[in-house]
């Protein structure tokens, strides 16, 4: 046992991170934010180099780019526009030859402003990297042997660092942890989940499938798009890489192939059979691997609410729909917020360290349900037994976009989201529980045309987004002032005393109308704080759905289905998931206090 090398000091720490994967580098970003004390262990010797995974789905981007950190990213990436789907070439008489049957947009343009890309996972990690500080908390070559909890800790107490964790330099030095909130990151075989007795449920399929990054000489006319190949001998799924260069290879190797007894040649000649007529030869080889695809998940997500999992720790599946780097990293967004506003004092542990549950438990749960069908789709066998048609798997394809988008996550009802009856009605189109959607509106004090979510920076505080309508009408004018008067005594109630006023609840408007016709002094103060290190009056959080210089009109108001004469309240959390919506009514006031308190902790 490693306990008699144990070493008397122990370190105490608010939050330990085990494992600096795309989950527990995202939780980082955020406890930087928000001035915890944390640390990284990692049992790499450095941060990772080659990275397994790349795609980076619209909703990953749309995270990256609320921390600041998504130009650098896009700059860099490979951009997917179009699919294309191959075909044995059966009416054209050789069936072991492959043809196109048709192209594909591979996003929807109302799913997201931002693009599908493709960049590979040790830059993705490198550009958080970036955002913890110049020297961020990260111990390398260190590797974690157990976890244990105290379980006699109540979930509210926050003096004390109930969870130890032991863990074992790369020279053998032994180290003890003293922690209150650790993080499972540590990947499909979590010692995080070992020694908390959890285990993986699910299955493993007997379909092998073989990845290789590699620089093809070709004639191959698709080799630079998203393109899903169904040949005689199997399938394939090309990756264009970023680069200009190198290209990605999924392939589908024959029933009864062990994973790990696959060579590279192997890879290289099944391809070739794929490919026919086309040539394809191999310049180099960057990485390669090959795997038994299987659809697991964890019987438990948390221990006490003091240790929680995320990422592949959780749940694991196929990479052929892009989503493990996605969802792991989304699994670390969602905790990070909450442990911030807990361990800053501002939000109740109890109810918000559920909803990290509730909400990532259901996420990875459809995850894995998708990804099985999805992998059943690539089954050459699966369709012919269910008489799928090479048009039909392309339909399938396309319909499956939504999902591997990253758009289609509506969390459930918990202490963060909050669902009416008549929600519909008052914002038609928005959801409750889903990511919020963007529209182009134009910055009041500088005629800026900006996306609406560019004004909502990732900075941990909550959103209220009040939609006024035209407040050179008079009506509007006067609702606007009473609602403003209101709800700065909400946001007040939470706002602790030595804080910036827009720290904890920020609010944002929107107005419509001719802009020109409304003057700065018309706008009331609740949306023109005095903050900041200046201690300036904050200019930026007014914007008008107007028609703009140069970018046309973004007709915001049409695009969430708001009625301007009636107007609404969106409230918005710190990851951009809609919590809740209200009518401009008397209910409206007491309805967001009553929601905030129960999460949020009044200041005395």
């Amino acid at each position: 046992t490693y306990s008699r090398t144990m070493s008397l000091e122990q370190e105490k720490v608010d939050v330990l991170i085990c494992g600096s994967g795309s989950a527990g580098l995202c939780a980082a970003v955020w406890l930087a934010r928000f001035g915890i004390n944390y640390k990284v262990l990692e049992r790499r010797h450095g941060p990772l180099k080659i990275g397994q995974a790349d795609g980076v789905q619209t909703r990953t981007v749309e995270i990256f780019d609320s921390f600041g950190i998504g130009e650098d990213m896009l700059k860099e990436a490979y951009h997917v526009l179009e699919l294309a789907f191959w075909a044995q070439n059966v009416e054209g008489g050789n069936k072991d030859n492959i043809k196109r049957t048709r192209y594909a947009p591979d996003k929807e343009t109302d799913i997201s402003h931002q693009p599908h890309v493709i960049l590979n996972q040790a830059r993705l990690n490198e550009l958080m990297i970036g955002q913890l500080g110049p020297q961020p908390p990260i111990q390398y070559s260190t590797e974690v042997k157990g976890v244990q909890v105290n379980e006699s800790v109540d979930i509210t107490d926050l003096s004390t660092y109930p969870v130890r964790v032991d863990a074992v330099t790369a020279d053998g030095v032994a180290k003890t942890y003293r922690a209150k909130y650790v993080l499972g990151c540590d990947g499909a075989h979590s010692i995080v989940r070992k020694s908390l007795g959890f285990r993986m449920i699910g299955d493993t399929t007997d379909a092998v499938w073989g990845v290789m990054d590699i620089y093809p000489r070709t004639n191959f006319p698709d080799i630079r798009k998203k393109t899903a190949i169904n040949s005689s001998v199997g399938n394939l799924l090309i990756i264009p890489r970023e680069g200009d260069a190198m290209v990605r290879f999924y392939i589908e190797l024959p029933a009864g192939t062990k994973a790990s007894s696959v060579t590279l040649a192997d890879l290289q000649n099944h391809a070739r059979l794929i490919f026919r007529p086309y040539q394809m030869d191999f310049a180099d080889t960057f990485w390669w691997s090959a795997y038994a695809i299987g659809q697991r998940r964890a019987d438990y997500f948390h221990k006490y609410h003091r240790v929680f999992l995320t990422g592949d720790a959780c749940h694991t599946h196929s990479p052929k729909a892009g989503q493990g780097m996605n969802v792991s990293l989304q699994d670390g967004h969602n905790i990070g917020w909450k442990l911030g506003m807990v361990l800053k004092g501002l939000g109740k542990p109890k109810p918000l360290l559920e909803s990290y549950v509730i909400e990532r438990e259901k996420t990875a749960t459809e995850l894995i349900e998708f990804d099985r069908g999805f992998t059943k789709l690539f089954n050459s066998k699966y369709r012919e037994e269910h008489g799928i048609s090479q048009d039909q798997f392309a339909e399938m394809f396309v319909q499956a976009g939504r999902y591997t988008a990253g758009q289609a996550i509506q969390y459930d009802v918990s202490a963060v989201v909050e669902v009416g009856e008549r929600d519909k009605e008052v914002v038609g189109k928005v959801t409750v529980g889903m990511r919020f959607p963007t529209a182009q509106v134009v910055r009041f004090c500088d005629a800026k045309a900006m996306q609406l979510v560019k004004g909502l920076p990732a900075d941990g505080q909550w959103y209220l987004v009040v939609f006024a309508g035209d407040i050179s009408k008079e009506e509007s004018k006067a609702r606007l002032e009473r609602i403003s008067q209101a709800l700065d005594h909400v946001v007040k109630r939470f706002t602790p005393a030595d804080a910036y006023p827009d720290s904890v609840i920020d609010p944002i408007l929107v107005i419509s109308g001719d802009r020109k016709k409304v003057e700065q002094d018309q706008i009331p103060e609740f949306f023109t704080p005095v903050t900041g290190k200046w201690q300036q009056k904050c200019l930026f959080k007014v914007y008008a759905d107007d028609e703009s210089y140069n970018s046309g009109h973004g007709h915001a108001y049409e695009a969430y289905g708001i009625d301007p004469a009636k107007g609404a309240l969106i409230i918005v959390r710190p990851d951009h998931y809609v919590a809740k919506v209200s009518a401009l009514n008397d209910s409206l006031v007491q309805s967001t206090q009553q929601f905030f308190e129960g999460f949020l902790s009044p200041t005395a």
